[in-house]
């Protein structure tokens, strides 16, 4: 091994890692330290290869003295052949295999629980490495005293299957800093951003461990060959992860690597605006959709406090100078709050608001149960909000959240571990 060229690969591979960070930051609610570099094995020893791109992974071949289509070869059997255990990568030397065993490593995202809803989705709640973190307890003149104290982090995903399809709900953070106040994920703050590795992760998890709800044999190879949707819509505000969000996106929008279509992936956020923005300039990038909630600022200022930075006005700007590819739609979600947001006045507002936007349409979506002060229209409310918006042209849609008995709905994700005789626990 030539340790002066591996040392010089990682020194690349770090510089990489450590651009890999948002630029969009807000105050947080809690001070806990982020992680956005290069991820290493548990006791930093071995380079994490999930993750990777393809042009990084050549590097890292380079750096060991291999040829650099070795990288490649990686790639392909990491992202599209799913072998996570580099023995099985058939499609390189033993050698080569041997000297990876003891450089890299391949990190999955840890299955703590999987909670499986009578609608057959299943929650997954993976335990990730823990993070240390400081806390000022008092000062010196000189100095400031911290105690340092160990929060493990923890994410969630959510798959759905459906006839002729199956979706994949993940996340980007671990815990989220925007603060909605009807979303249960808010009660967290944010913990710290997820790396790219750590977002792909549960894309292929969720993939593996569907075997395990189907039964063997055709069956099976039917649903291997279902339509793939993955939905940015966990935990986190995706656009203030910015560098990891879109290097997981490569890779998953790859047809080398994950393989999905750019039109069965969407990217939810609250209305980050300098981030729809640098999305709007991306070659490759997921359709977007915008998680609207409210009809003028004074409702969305109390319901999400980002507002009062990206105020309505600033928000739909980005949105009418977003440029949208001839088959896809801008996309707006609309949770509805009883007697806060769903008034007809608040859906003429919608309807206003969204009039000098090109191709749009809305997803209405009723408030899903938590341990917070509101509660859910009625379906009559919510089909009489949605024939004003389509009588005045505005597509709109009723979407009623799966896995809402394992708190796996639309802002119901909270790292909750619900007891065991109120569904089907899988450890």
């Amino acid at each position: 091994m030539d340790r002066v060229r591996l040392a010089r690969g990682l020194e690349i591979l770090l510089a990489r890692g450590a651009r890999r960070s948002s630029g969009l930051r807000l105050p947080l609610r809690t001070g806990i330290a982020h992680n956005d570099g290069v991820r290493f094995s548990r006791d930093n020893k071995y380079v994490e290869l999930l993750g990777k791109s393809n042009e990084e992974l050549r590097e890292l071949c380079a750096s060991m003295g291999e040829p650099v289509y070795r990288g490649t070869q990686i790639y392909h059997a990491l992202y599209a052949e799913r072998m996570f255990d580099i023995a099985k990568m058939t499609n390189l030397p033993a050698a080569f295999r041997k000297k990876l065993a003891k450089e890299t490593t391949i990190t999955m995202p840890e299955v703590r629980q999987k909670f499986v809803s009578k609608d057959g989705s299943v929650r997954f709640l993976f335990g990730l490495q823990g993070e240390t973190n400081g806390l000022t307890t008092g000062s010196t003149e000189s100095t400031e005293k911290k105690l340092w104290i160990q929060r493990p982090a923890a994410m969630e995903a959510v798959y759905m299957p459906s006839d002729g399809r199956q979706t994949i709900c993940i996340s980007t953070q671990a815990g989220c800093a925007v603060d909605c106040q009807f979303c249960l994920t808010a009660q967290l703050g944010l913990i710290r951003n997820l790396t790219a590795g750590e977002m792909v992760g549960q894309v292929l998890v969720a993939l593996e461990n569907r075997k395990e709800f189907t039964t063997e044999g055709t069956e099976f190879m039917e649903k291997e060959r279902k339509q793939t949707n993955v939905v940015l819509m966990g935990q986190g505000e995706p656009l203030l992860n910015f560098e990891n969000v879109m290097a997981a996106l490569r890779i998953l929008l790859d047809s080398e690597g994950v393989g999905l279509s750019p039109k069965h992936v969407t990217l939810s956020t609250s209305g980050i605006v300098p981030g729809i923005e640098r999305l709007a300039k991306e070659p490759v990038r997921p359709k977007l959709a915008i998680s609207l909630n409210a009809s003028n600022d004074e409702e969305r200022n109390a319901l999400m406090p980002i507002n009062r930075k990206y105020p309505l006005t600033k928000l739909m700007e980005a949105c009418r100078n977003y440029p949208l590819r001839n088959w896809e739609h801008l996309t707006f979600e609309y949770v509805m709050l009883r007697g806060i947001n769903d008034a007809d006045a608040d859906a003429r507002r919608v309807v206003k608001l969204l009039a000098p936007l090109k191709r749009v349409k809305v997803n209405l979506i009723p408030w899903n149960p938590g341990e917070l002060p509101y509660k859910e229209p009625s379906e009559e409310r919510i089909e009489a909000f949605r024939k004003i918006l389509t009588g005045k042209g505005v597509p709109a849609f009723a979407r009623y959240s799966r896995g809402r008995d394992v708190m796996a709905a639309c802002g119901q994700l909270a790292l909750k571990e619900v007891k065991r005789d109120q569904l089907t626990a899988i450890c």
